[in-house]
């Protein structure tokens, strides 16, 4: 069935809900789903709303036209979306293929409403894999930076950048692209770019958080779906997991199990993301699951 997704953030004040539903229901819109949360410590309001397309006498521009006074007198921001548009995913890639692979047997089952026109790579290794799905791999070798390849660097994630525009993409997913994203690519493109931290943020950024982990004895361990911004692994949160782990398990067997908890907070995190069900609070997130 197809929809019109309204995602509104605006100050909070009474009669929002009212505009809104009251604007739909004078068109004819028939509401499908629709949720709401006020936050009380900033004074911000968030709503989404699934309206059923084929109920309206108008088509996405005409909703937005119309819908514009509406947004004005309550200073939202607001995104409308229609579900039979599929967002176009570019992924982010380095040699580990574990997340790559579920998310490419998701996007192949259907599991994942989405296109993927293409997988960067900052190796060849798993160009066969992205290859054998029929997606465009584009292998953008990133100098280190310590090696005198400031320059070298600065004009490889460039090239990431257009090869994103070139295939219109609407998210760019880094599933453990091992590479730290420089701070112009993050405020270019806010609430675009969705990571996978292999830690339960914020315990243990930065690299090697499994062995970190082992290192402290903990006794959980999981991983993190988030926002990227110019703070390493600082970005607004999307979802999160856990695993129960004891003092016999190796640092090894902790890899093993985090990845499996990787897998399924990334593919959960984006999901909710394609269905514009994740809403930006600063430095959180709402999320209408």
């Amino acid at each position: 069935m197809r929809r019109y997704v309204l995602t509104v953030t605006c100050p909070d004040r009474i009669g929002i809900v009212a505009a809104v539903s009251g604007f739909i229901a004078g068109h004819g819109g028939s509401v499908l789903e629709a949720a709401q949360h006020g936050d009380l410590s900033t004074g911000r309001f968030f709503l989404r709303i699934e309206v059923i397309a084929d109920t309206l006498p108008f088509d996405l521009d005409g909703f937005r036209d119309r819908f514009r006074p509406v947004a004005a007198e309550f200073d939202m921001t607001w995104n409308l979306t229609d579900s039979d548009v599929r967002k176009r995913v570019v992924i982010l890639v380095s040699r580990e293929e574990h997340c790559l692979a579920d998310l490419l047997y998701r996007w192949r089952s259907g599991d994942l409403p989405c296109d993927i026109p293409g997988v960067v790579s900052n190796h060849e290794t798993l160009r066969p894999v992205v290859e054998w799905h029929g997606i465009a791999f584009h292998h953008v070798p990133v100098p280190k930076a310590a090696d005198g390849g400031v320059e070298a660097r600065a004009g490889a994630f460039a090239e990431i950048g257009g090869i994103f525009d070139g295939a219109g993409g609407d998210v760019m997913v880094l599933a453990r692209y091992m590479q730290i994203l420089p701070p112009e690519l993050c405020r270019r493109l806010p609430g675009r770019i969705i990571n996978i931290h292999h830690s339960f943020l914020p315990s243990f950024a930065g690299a090697r958080p499994y062995h970190q982990a082992f290192d402290r004895g903990v006794k959980l361990i999981g991983a993190t779906c988030h926002y990227v911004t110019e703070n390493l692994d600082e970005g607004p949160i999307i979802e999160q997991d856990t695993r129960r782990i004891d003092h016999s398990d190796t640092a090894g067997e902790l890899m093993r199990i985090g990845q499996d908890i990787e897998r399924t907070v990334l593919a959960q995190g984006l999901r909710w993301h394609l269905e514009d069900r994740v809403l930006l609070n600063g430095t959180r997130t709402v999320v209408f699951a």
